[in-house]
């Protein structure tokens, strides 16, 4: 059994967030996949969301904090460089990326399909049309971000490229975030390379049940 246990169903881009930074540094981890709420996750995160961690007598919650710990505590490649500056430009796409990004994108977007709310249970337009105003400009600025060095920060795969993919595959299976991360030239190639990496192929969940 492996020292490490990320906790948390794989299907979560949070989760997957935890899990490529691991196969990135070639950490061995065990993974217990287990849903939000339930009791290995409550007994370390206070309002039950996942991933949580766990490493020998340290218990972690909330992916960034994991990725950070994992990232200073373990050898292989740095996801976090040490150089504060470019340091801060990964700190800052991960934020914009929890804060502004994923609540559009996967929690509004993405959910709306899989939970849908609407009448009939069919997914609310009105939800998912607003979603996809807002994911036009949100899929343009990347586009134009990663448009030079092919990275969100800097010149090397850091945590916030880790961060952007599990989203970005979730959004292109989609009518509406699929055609506007396609057309989006940049950003399409982006993805297209590192969906290529053995961390994101590794962590890759099982298929939605329809």
């Amino acid at each position: 059994m492996a020292d490490l246990e990320i906790i948390g169903f794989p299907q979560s881009t949070f989760v997957r967030v935890a899990r490529m930074t691991c196969e990135e540094k070639g950490i061995p981890y065990e993974l217990k996949a287990v849903p939000p709420h339930s009791p290995e996750v409550t007994a370390i995160h206070p309002f039950g969301k996942i991933p949580a961690m766990r490493h020998g007598d340290l218990q972690l919650c909330e992916s960034s904090a994991i990725a950070r710990y994992l990232d200073r505590t373990f050898g292989g490649p740095k996801l976090i460089p040490e150089e504060p500056r470019a340091a801060a430009q990964v700190e800052q796409w991960v934020s914009i990326i929890n804060t502004t990004i994923d609540p559009v994108m996967i929690r509004t977007y993405v959910l709306g399909y899989i939970f849908p709310k609407g009448a009939d249970g069919k997914p609310d337009r009105k939800t998912i049309d607003e979603a996809v105003d807002k994911m036009r400009a949100q899929v343009d600025v990347l586009d134009r971000r990663v448009a030079d060095t092919g990275h969100l920060a800097g010149n090397g795969f850091s945590l916030a490229d880790i961060d952007l993919m599990p989203i970005l595959f979730y959004v292109r299976q989609f009518p509406e975030g699929g055609e506007l991360v396609k057309g989006a030239k940049n950003l399409e190639a982006y993805y297209a390379r590192h969906a290529a990496r053995p961390s994101f192929k590794s962590t890759m969940a099982p298929p939605r049940s329809s």
